[in-house]
């Protein structure tokens, strides 16, 4: 982590709520007998897994942007 120069605090958190988070998504499939469409039907987790797939999107549009401009110009 030194060598990238990454922050411990990320991990640190990662360690504590990683389980936590693991155990809520075990109960949550076990109440709703395994199906994912619980995460679905919420508006809020719609808007939480929306904003989630556009900040996976946006690097790749980002990175695509550059491409098509430099074979352009």
């Amino acid at each position: 982590m030194k060598k990238f120069d990454y922050e411990g605090a990320p991990l640190i958190l990662a360690m504590v709520l990683g389980p936590m988070l693991e155990n809520a998504l075990r109960q949550s499939l076990m109440i709703s007998r395994g199906s994912f469409m619980v995460f679905f039907t919420r508006p809020i987790s719609l808007i939480l897994f929306g904003t989630a797939i556009i900040l996976l999107i946006l690097p790749l549009i980002g990175k695509f942007r550059k491409k098509v401009a430099i074979d352009e110009g």
